[in-house]
């Protein structure tokens, strides 16, 4: 949800710590701000809005010093003003925080009542306020963190700097993630290894509980019960190029563009192609055991879960149950007894769905994870870990995330039909040479980009966009209304091509354009049937089929958009490029802020 950088070293740190944030601000860009230690004193410079303000604040008024830390925020508790802009300080310590304190109103009318001052209205000025008493009545920063790390209630990854102390850091964390960076005469603290990939590629990732204190010379972690603890030094494998936007204009369009390729080598981990078989990692149970699949999941992950249970059922005749993340603990599932609980996430870290996979693995269901940050919590709590290979990503809206996310399931599928027994070998060939066929399928689909741009200009000025699509399509629907709605900030509804007569088809007339996703095949004649019921009300209809199916269903469409005609296998995934281009084509021709639409982060980490 936010992002943290701290650094600890011999050079000036002000500038490192902002390009720090500029790799993160897809985390959060409501404000922006850093702290230095310096003479004895916090230097700490804020400002509003996108990070290029708080550049400008720095070129009017610098932060010396060789010790800092630094944050840009998406706000929970506070408007995002100067004033609630991290770092929060008092005259001893200053710190920023990713995540929730959910006990603070007790915790500051607590603070108030002795006498302490706040110049916010966030969750965060409390902690800063909790370690100050402490270090103002004389204990050493370890002991002041010790001693208020146990009254914090939620989810946080801290970074404290101590006006008395410029020879260390403090950082902490629980439930959400922090790693440590080793360089050379300096030691790092960051929300991921994205933000320290230019200072260093040696990381630790701190486990639940940990805190640990950076120096110049390096880091002394410490687990919940506050002992010495190491944790493994990893090569993060992160590069600064990774972020770094070539020849696109905006992040998304080059994630866009990037599929064909972050989908072959996903596919790759999961496919023998030489035998034509489906290759998962090891994994310490039996998948033919399996007789029920739990699947959570939040937004875009929750629509590949949607594809996902479509797959399941058809190739294993596996029942599925699906839920958000948001809604699961809270319904109180049932849970029989050797179930897998399958969980789908780009980051590792959203707090709702990592909430729901600890429910469950208290319930004793095998855990499956489904995610593209291999190190994340979610990953190093499952039983099988299913990792995509997408490669960081930006835009907030998430694009080859989701169709890595669907190359993963589908290959899951296979594998459990087939150790099921609903599939032979023949099957199983016949499913790897269709995946093998998804990332040409995938550069078919980009080449359409300019024609899709082209009639962007008759979506744009739409107040409300109607998708509808039937069986493994319907999820497509949800995700392109989605997405046009993250971005361009259009209101769209997806639904179940078939539902539109039970209500929604009241909505219809010439200002509501319908994008209807319906590729050759099965359910094409029932889609076309439910689009012309639209056609004949004054819909106004974007069909979306391949070149049989536009020349069946074309005439009499406001526009028509051309797919490669593929097997049904891979369609979601292909069928997810036009409606990924559409949004973003729509967005550009608004005018609004493509990576980073406003209110939303990349992970978020409170519930």
């Amino acid at each position: 949800m936010c992002g943290i950088i701290g650094i600890i070293g011999q050079a000036q740190v002000a500038d490192r710590l902002v390009d720090g944030l500029r790799r993160m601000e897809y985390r959060g860009y409501d404000s922006a701000g850093v702290c230095t230690v310096e003479d004895g004193q916090l230097i700490r410079r804020r400002a509003e809005g996108k990070l290029n303000n708080l550049v400008k604040e720095l070129a009017g008024h610098p932060a010396p010093g060789t010790v800092g830390i630094a944050h840009t925020r998406w706000a929970t508790h506070g408007a995002p003003t100067t004033s609630n802009a991290h770092p929060h300080a008092t005259q001893e310590v200053a710190l920023v925080h990713n995540g929730i304190i959910e006990n603070f109103k007790p915790l500051r009318e607590a603070l108030q009542a002795r006498g302490r001052v706040f110049e916010s209205e966030t969750d965060t000025e409390v902690v800063a306020h909790l370690v100050s008493e402490q270090v103002e009545a004389g204990k050493s920063p370890q002991e002041a963190v010790q001693a208020v790390l146990p009254q914090l209630r939620g989810a946080f990854a801290l970074a404290i700097a101590f006006r008395q102390h410029p020879d260390l850091l403090i950082g902490a964390r629980l439930g959400s993630p922090l790693v440590v960076g080793y360089g050379e005469g300096e030691t790092y603290l960051g929300s991921d290894a994205l933000a320290l990939a230019p200072l260093t590629q040696k990381i630790s990732y701190l486990e639940e509980g940990d805190w640990v204190v950076i120096t110049k010379d390096g880091a002394q972690i410490h687990d919940a019960d506050n002992n010495p603890v190491t944790r493994e030094i990893t090569t993060s494998g992160v590069t600064a190029a990774a972020v770094e936007k070539g020849n696109y204009r905006h992040f998304m369009q080059k994630e866009i563009f990037e599929q064909p390729t972050v989908v072959a080598q996903t596919l790759s981990s999961y496919i023998r192609p030489l035998e034509q078989t489906v290759a998962l990692p090891q994994m310490d149970f039996d998948l033919s055991a399996i007789d029920r699949i739990t699947i959570v999941a939040c937004g875009t992950s929750y629509y590949a879960g949607m594809v996902a249970k479509y797959w399941f059922e058809t190739f294993a005749r596996v029942p599925v149950d699906i839920d958000v993340a948001s809604e699961f603990r809270y319904r109180d599932p049932v849970l029989q007894p050797g179930g897998l609980a399958l969980f789908i996430s780009q980051s590792g870290e959203t707090a709702d769905t990592l909430a729901a996979l600890r429910h469950c693995k208290a319930n004793d269901q095998t855990i499956a994870v489904v995610v593209n940050v291999p190190t994340s919590s979610m990953a190093r709590e499952a039983d099988l870990l299913l990792p995509t290979h997408a490669g960081p990503e930006i835009g907030v809206a998430s694009t080859k995330a989701f169709t890595c996310q669907l190359a993963v399931l589908a290959a899951l599928a296979a594998h459990l039909a087939l150790k099921k027994g609903k599939l032979t070998e023949g099957d199983e060939r016949e499913i790897v040479k269709h995946l093998i066929e998804a990332p040409a399928a995938l550069n078919a689909a980009l080449a359409h980009d300019e024609e899709i741009a082209a009639m962007a200009h008759l979506i744009a000025p739409a107040r409300d966009v109607l998708y509808l699509g039937r069986g493994p399509d319907y999820p497509l629907a949800l995700e392109g209304a989605l997405k046009l709605k993250e971005i361009s900030y259009i209101h769209a509804e997806g639904y179940a091509s078939g539902e539109m007569k039970h209500g929604p088809i009241a909505l219809i007339d010439e200002a509501v354009p319908v994008i209807v996703l319906a590729p050759s095949g099965p359910l094409f004649e029932k889609t076309v049937s439910n689009m012309q019921e639209v056609m004949a009300r004054g819909g106004k209809v974007v069909l979306i089929s391949d070149a049989e199916g536009l020349a069946e269903a074309g005439d009499g469409c406001m526009a028509t958009i051309e797919m490669p005609k593929v097997h049904p296998l891979i369609a979601p995934l292909v069928y997810a490029v036009p409606v990924q281009l559409l949004a973003y084509h729509v967005a550009v021709a608004k005018g609004t802020d493509v990576d980073q639409p406003r209110n939303l982060a990349k992970s978020v980490t409170v519930e």
